[in-house]
């Protein structure tokens, strides 16, 4: 018998980040719909920041909320390693974000690009401040026709939690929508929310947290499609 899939949560765990105590639940949530059985680790991403390769015998990688992570290069690492092997991936919140500076600096050659929350004073601010806070709120999203989320949603609109106050710098949306990172959801005013790899297994990173209403009776979607990619 095969060992269940073992995914890696690449973070830095706290009991005072909410996200990180619904995680667990979401994949279990997840796992139970699906009849499928899957273990999670955390990996701190100093750990990472290391040359060692702290991903070796996990088989997906989420890199969960709580940024600024302890080492950003770490998180980067572990975003980079899943993009390059074709992993699964999930990222919410800071994993969103950083997917993009990621992708950015490893594909896109914007070896500067940066973080605001920490290197506010960055020529190229990726990720900027947010005009309104979205710490604790919730808000529609749209996600476009052809995409994993809509798929998995089966539908073309939802309403999610958020608990951020940074996102997408508009500035450079001509760059990525000429990318493989694909812009795929939106909210209500246009900016953008979650971005989807091209040409990969499965790399979805959205701005909002799905972990936060997930439900034994009605798991995330976006959380489902990911542990269903194991399977894979």
């Amino acid at each position: 018998m095969s060992s269940p899939p073992r995914i890696a949560l690449v973070g830095d765990r706290s009991p005072a980040v909410r996200a990180h105590l619904a995680i667990p639940g979401a994949l279990e949530h997840a796992s139970q719909a699906l009849g499928m059985r899957v273990l999670h680790e955390w990996v701190h991403t100093a750990e990472l920041a290391r040359p060692a390769d702290a991903l070796r015998g996990f088989d997906a990688v989420w890199c969960v909320p709580g940024s600024p992570y302890a080492s950003m290069e770490g998180a980067l690492r572990g975003i980079r390693h899943a993009r390059e092997t074709g992993m699964p991936f999930l990222g919410t919140c800071g994993g969103f974000q950083h997917a993009l500076i990621e992708f950015a600096r490893g594909v896109l050659g914007l070896r500067d690009a940066e973080h605001a929350e920490t290197s506010p004073e960055a020529e190229r601010l990726l990720i900027s401040p947010l005009s309104c806070s979205l710490a604790g709120k919730t808000g529609t999203i749209r996600f476009a026709k052809d995409s994993r989320l809509a798929r998995a949603y089966g539908r073309l609109e939802t309403v999610e939690r958020f608990h951020c106050s940074y996102g997408f710098n508009a500035e450079y949306l001509g760059l990525l929508s000429r990318s493989a990172l694909r812009p795929t959801g939106w909210d209500e005013e246009g900016s953008l929310r979650s971005v989807e790899l091209d040409g990969h297994p499965f790399f979805v990173a959205t701005l909002f947290q799905p972990e936060l209403s997930s439900k034994a009776e009605a798991p995330a979607p976006v959380v489902r499609a990911f542990v269903e990619a194991l399977r894979s």
